[in-house]
């Protein structure tokens, strides 16, 4: 009897200690309608440095504007699902969508703001044209960015991918590779650091512009005209329910404003372009 009331003791204990777990991250709330700060998570550059240029248009209006600094693609989507902060601005709607997809989130786009070209630049060579059989090149490992990467890697005509594939393009859909090139995914981050270890790397442009890289270290940049230009915007993404909030509106119309598109030309210049 001893047994089985321990046993039925322990199933009630695992059954709150689930429930516990369960229920982590469901205390979000949506904004009220009176809120005046709003918390944005964001990546360090160029994204937290637009903020801060917004900032003071943004608190001229009766608003407070607090900025939180991530480093990485994960965490940001975390923090405002559970509503530790109000918004992010660091990702392109395809991660977006497939951040939501892959965890059962639900952040929305508000709008986007600017959009960052993909360049191949420098490694261990200068020039595309002095590409040889089983270069490597490196290209970021997360869904989004690595179809991004062969749609370049294809527009400077190093590889063939499969018609009509775009932005869904993995390794698996080239289906011409003259150079036998060795395409190697990493985490996109940490390419900046490895790129003297290759031929080429493909890099993301906040990672290129965190690790001090220029146009003079780009070989080529995405096409303006190209499915990226539109496809790869960068977005301001809410909880859904807060996207409608008068702050969050406000705070966007100030990041999409004329002055904002002028810092972000004058401070950025190809690496960085206002929509």
């Amino acid at each position: 009897m001893k047994n089985v009331l321990k046993k039925i003791y322990l199933l009630i204990i695992g059954g709150f200690g689930l429930i516990s777990f369960c229920s982590c991250g469901k205390n979000w709330q949506p904004l009220g309608a009176e809120e005046t700060t709003i918390r944005v998570a964001a990546s360090p550059t160029p994204h937290a440095e637009i903020l801060k240029a917004a900032k003071p248009l943004f608190e001229a209006k009766g608003y407070t504007l607090i900025i939180k600094e991530y480093t990485d693609y994960i965490q940001p989507n975390l923090a405002t699902e559970d509503g530790d902060v109000d918004a992010n601005y660091f990702q392109h709607t395809p991660y977006l969508s497939s951040f939501n997809e892959e965890r059962n989130t639900h952040l929305v786009s508000v709008g986007k703001i600017h959009y960052e070209p993909f360049a191949i630049y420098k490694g261990k060579k200068d020039k595309l044209e002095d590409i040889a059989k089983q270069d490597q090149i490196l290209i970021p490992n997360d869904t989004t960015n690595e179809a991004r990467a062969l749609l370049l890697l294809e527009e400077a005509g190093l590889i063939k991918l499969k018609e009509g594939i775009g932005i869904l393009a993995t390794k698996k859909d080239i289906i011409s590779n003259p150079n036998q090139l060795d395409i190697v995914e990493l985490e996109a981050a940490q390419i900046p650091q490895n790129r003297k270890d290759a031929a080429f790397a493909v890099i993301n442009g906040n990672y290129a512009l965190q690790n001090n890289l220029t146009s003079t270290d780009a070989l080529l940049y995405e096409s303006s005209q190209g499915i990226s230009a539109q496809a790869y915007a960068n977005v301001f993404v809410v909880r859904e329910g807060n996207q409608n909030h008068k702050a969050i509106l406000t705070l966007y119309e100030i990041l999409t404003s004329e002055e904002i598109k002028a810092f972000i030309a004058d401070t950025y210049s190809k690496a960085v372009v206002a929509i």
